[in-house]
């Protein structure tokens, strides 16, 4: 299944990093990144692939949220097709 990742906080070094250990320590791949820095702040988006994952994507995304905050960031995951949903004009 994929899902969408966003991560959007204040820039400092290794963000990029942590987000994608955990991901790895979960078994979620990969598929896609972009990312920015604007002024200071830093965000950020991933298409991942989460059909690895022994997690529920619920779990899995509780799990992304406590990092965010451990972080100082705001890391969302949620399911690629409701995001379109959500984001269609």
């Amino acid at each position: 299944m994929k899902a969408i990742v966003t991560v959007v906080g204040e820039d400092r070094v290794g963000i990029i990093a942590e987000v994608c250990t955990l991901l790895a320590a979960h078994q979620v791949n990969v598929l896609d990144i972009s990312q920015t820095v604007m002024q200071d702040y830093f965000t950020m988006m991933m298409v991942v692939d989460t059909s690895a994952s022994p997690l529920p994507l619920a779990e899995l995304a509780q799990t992304m949220d406590k990092k965010g905050e451990e972080m100082g960031l705001s890391i969302r995951l949620q399911r690629a097709d409701i995001f379109k949903a959500m984001h269609r004009v």
